[in-house]
């Protein structure tokens, strides 16, 4: 049984864990994502803006990461605290090759504010735009 004292050293390693896992999405770190997610943190884990793992690694550019986010079952049409969506994210930074993973899986073009729609069409990615039809 743990006792109050014990309690702020499980909290501060949780912390740390989830500090690791959000660097790693970041770095577009495939292999320790999926090692993260195979020990049980869960695909959708979020911080405290509200960015989950598929947010961090769609905005920074880490396709085979966002691929596997997607293919084990993060929300694709997650909004952060500013109302910011992958697909919008992968819209405003140029990545055709995330945003298409985003779009065949699903994600709603038109959610979010600004939305992934409004953002390809604002940064004239016709590319994009053509991968919603």
């Amino acid at each position: 049984m743990s006792t109050p004292e014990s309690r702020p050293q499980i909290d501060d390693d949780v912390i740390e864990l989830a500090g690791m896992v959000f660097d790693a999405a970041r770095a577009g770190d495939t292999e320790g994502v999926r090692r993260y997610l195979d020990a049980g943190v869960p695909v959708n884990l979020t911080n405290g803006s509200g960015d989950n793992l598929l947010m961090l690694a769609s905005y920074h550019g880490h396709a085979e990461l966002t691929a596997l986010l997607v293919e084990r079952g993060a929300d694709i049409n997650t909004q952060n605290d500013r109302g910011q969506t992958p697909l919008a994210g992968a819209a405003f930074k140029g990545y055709v090759e995330i945003f298409r993973i985003l779009a065949e899986a699903g994600a709603d073009p038109d959610a979010g504010s600004p939305t992934g729609r409004d953002t390809a069409g604002f940064f004239k990615r016709q590319e994009m735009l053509d991968l919603l039809g």
